[in-house]
């Protein structure tokens, strides 16, 4: 069929003021109806982080209380995506931020004491303020096992199909799968990058369960739901979580030695302000 020079003209330029039109907001796009706008996402600046979210963490670096100076920067990475209220969520990659308040060496019967707080969510280079304390803490090789399959996957299976157990005992069958406690109750289920739980208090501890009304799953990565305290670092103590004056500031010790915290260390950090 053949097509004359005025209609196909005419066809170009019907097309050209059609892309103008869907350009500039007068036509409805693929799966906006007419008269409606999607809202922008917000800004990472505007993320609201409500008291009680979990931020799981890596630790960038180790904290030696044989080394350490007060002042030094203190960071950690957000290790699994981490949902928030109105479809929001921090990624995982964002940075905490924080600085070492204090350091006591040991020496002489004295304990070694590190004092620290994180104070700075970062964003693609937005920062946002924020006050933590600390839930859990465990070494980097309790965080390596958690990440590691209880039994090898047979041949053809997926890897992210393998069980795995958490640090304090919950058990994730793979990615979809659900996540049990040790009385094989389901408390969440597994995910890209860890686990979402919902949080549950440990009744011989200090740590708390859910803040918020809701009890919305939470982002744990490797830890239990109840995780609480310290996991691998033999010694070591949380003197201080920084939920109680001084808010934000967390404080770890051991018994008559310098403190070591290695690096890839794992944190369950939870906002309080």
């Amino acid at each position: 069929m053949k097509l004359s020079v005025g209609r196909f003209a005419h066809f170009g330029l019907s097309l050209i003021v059609f892309t103008l039109l869907a350009l500039l907001g007068a036509l409805p796009i693929a799966g906006q109806s007419a008269g409606f706008r999607a809202e922008p996402p917000a800004k990472p600046g505007e993320l609201k982080i409500p008291v009680g979210t979990i931020l799981p963490v890596r630790l960038n670096h180790a904290l030696s209380s044989k080394n350490a100076q007060v002042g030094q920067d203190v960071t950690g990475r957000i290790m699994q995506d981490v949902p928030l209220p109105n479809h929001e969520e921090i990624h995982a990659g964002a940075k905490v931020a924080g600085k070492i308040v204090s350091v006591q060496r040991a020496g002489n019967g004295t304990d070694g004491k590190i004092s620290f707080r994180f104070d700075t969510l970062e964003i693609h280079g937005r920062k946002i303020p924020i006050a933590v304390s600390l839930r859990a803490l465990a070494g980097f090789m309790e965080v390596q096992s958690a990440q590691t399959p209880e039994f090898t996957p047979g041949f053809g299976t997926p890897y992210n199909w393998a069980n795995t157990r958490q640090i304090g005992g919950d058990e994730v069958y793979g990615v979809g799968g659900p996540v049990t406690n040790e009385y094989s109750g389901e408390v969440g289920r597994g995910v890209y990058g860890g686990v979402l739980v919902h949080v549950r208090a440990r009744p011989e501890s200090k740590c708390r369960g859910p803040l918020d009304a809701e009890d919305r799953a939470q982002a744990l990565w490797v830890f239990s739901s109840d995780a609480c305290g310290v996991y691998g670092i033999e010694g070591v103590g949380i003197a201080h979580a920084g939920r109680t004056e001084p808010v934000g500031e967390i404080t770890l010790v051991v018994g008559q030695r310098d403190l070591l915290v290695r690096g890839a260390s794992g944190m369950l950090l939870r906002v309080i302000q």
